[in-house]
């Protein structure tokens, strides 16, 4: 495991001290790892490919050029 010297704010040094105290971390040092995690991980944000694209032209349309979704000529079967 790696080691590494770290200066922090004192507002974020006594924000994580007050988690520790509440009990949300074991310790200070489980506390940093995990919150390290988790703001790595945000920026690790998959796609999912299964997702279909924005259509760019999705929030130009007139209010004449909308269709009314009931009124359109699908074929549901109930």
């Amino acid at each position: 495991m790696s080691r590494i010297k770290l200066s922090l704010p004192d507002q974020v040094d006594s924000d994580i001290q007050r988690l520790v105290e509440q009990g949300e971390f074991l310790n200070r040092d489980q506390a940093v790892e995990d919150l390290l995690k988790r703001g790595i991980s945000a920026y690790n944000v998959t796609t999912d490919e299964t997702e279909s694209p924005v259509d760019d032209d999705m929030f130009g349309q007139t209010a004449a050029e909308q269709q009314d979704p009931a009124q359109m000529d699908d074929d549901y079967g109930f």
